[in-house]
């Protein structure tokens, strides 16, 4: 997760001084999602039916060759914008060949009854990744420049690729019966795993969240940070730009060592659903901010709770998850919490490029408040299982 994040910031930099476009960086966010929307739910359900590591394994193979051929196009001086388009667009295909199995894989790693710590601990790992991803990407574009960074970056799949060649889990060590694997059914399969879990309140909740944040606002920010840099008055790739995506890491890095050293915020729908609450502020004060200070401290309580809302809304759904189906459900998680991402490029990258940045962040953040308050009226109408 580290290293998808940090060739984002080091191509989202070069793309953004090379062709200076709010548009293309709405389409880093499109690509990289909508393979999410449309295939999620099908790698859940490969990994249902066959060994999540090998899926797990092709994933890495394309995010490393998208690394090189990045960073082949910044040492040649070639890059064109249909060379972004297609790396963009195989980097996002990469993501769904990862996320749903490795989910599914943790499921093989632990035991039931450490299931519930471990789903919390991968899940704060993965947005840890995700959120400390820039910080470092930031720190490599200013020590080895963008060709040499990126063909760095290469590099950091290889454990994972290692690792999973002789990993003891997988269907082939699982104990005890095995259960029956259903055949995958293309549109049929989704809409019936969907009436399979409309009845667990917990599951419907979360999936809704998770696809509120996804569709108005997301991680698509993180591509238009250049341009808030710039607004803020810094407009080199310096430690002020790093900062700014320093202050989200750290709020996240901050948000994982409370949470699992203190047992704080233990899992529940009316939680997850303050924290999304609290994000959509720190979001609308962050993009409506005219001073650096303070938009580095409303990035911190960003970082913080995302982290934890996002960790909170994916444990929940997958201990409600059951067995039988769990790579289905995982999947359908994974369709609305980052297949609808795509729709939040447009309404802050393509609406920013007519309206600005900061009023397409701010007006996507209201609308996301706005969104969960209504849930959290539905959820509050009758005790729900959490």
């Amino acid at each position: 997760m580290m290293a998808d994040s940090i060739e984002h910031v080091i191509s989202y930099w070069v793309m953004f001084e090379k062709f200076h476009s709010h548009e293309l960086g709405g389409f880093a966010v499109v690509s990289h999602w909508l393979p999410s929307l449309l295939f999620a739910f099908y790698a859940g359900a490969l990994a249902d039916r066959f060994d999540p590591r090998r899926l797990i394994q092709l994933g890495m193979v394309l995010f490393m060759g998208v690394s090189i051929a990045w960073g082949i196009l910044f040492m040649t001086d070639t890059l064109q914008v249909w060379h972004c388009m297609v790396l963009l667009t195989v980097h996002g295909i990469a993501g769904v060949l990862w996320n749903p199995p490795s989910q599914v894989l943790l499921h093989d790693i632990v035991s039931a009854d450490q299931l519930q710590s471990a789903v919390r601990l991968n899940a704060t790992g993965r947005y840890l990744g995700l959120l400390a991803g820039p910080a470092v990407g930031a720190a490599i574009l200013l020590l080895l420049g963008p060709a040499h960074g990126i063909l760095f970056n290469a590099l950091l799949y290889l454990p994972t690729i290692l690792w999973l060649w002789k990993a003891p889990y997988g269907p082939r060590y699982r104990q005890g019966k095995p259960v029956p694997a259903r055949a995958v059914k293309g549109l049929q399969d989704i809409f019936s795993t969907i009436r399979e879990i409309s009845g667990n309140r917990t599951i419907v909740s979360m999936v809704l969240l998770a696809g509120g944040v996804s569709l108005f606002v997301g991680n698509a920010y993180q591509a238009q940070m250049p341009g808030f840099a710039q607004d803020l008055g810094h407009r080199d790739a310096d430690f002020s730009y790093s900062m700014l995506l320093l202050a989200d890491a750290a709020g996240a890095l901050t948000a994982g060592f409370i949470l699992e050293s203190r047992g704080l915020l233990m899992p529940s729908t009316r939680t997850a659903l303050v924290l999304a609450m609290l994000w959509c502020c720190s979001l609308v004060g962050f993009a409506l901010s005219q001073w650096y200070v303070v938009s580095l401290a409303l990035l911190f309580v960003a970082g913080f709770v995302e982290l934890s809302c996002n960790s909170m809304t994916q444990t929940l759904v997958q201990l409600a998850a059951p067995a039988a189906i769990r790579g289905r459900v995982i999947g359908v998680f994974s369709m609305a919490a980052l297949g609808l991402r795509t729709f939040s490029g447009v309404t802050i990258g393509v609406i920013g490029g007519l309206i600005g940045i900061h009023w397409s962040l701010a007006l996507s953040a209201t609308a996301l408040l706005a969104v969960v308050l209504a849930l959290l009226a539905f959820a509050s109408r009758k005790p729900t299982a959490s």
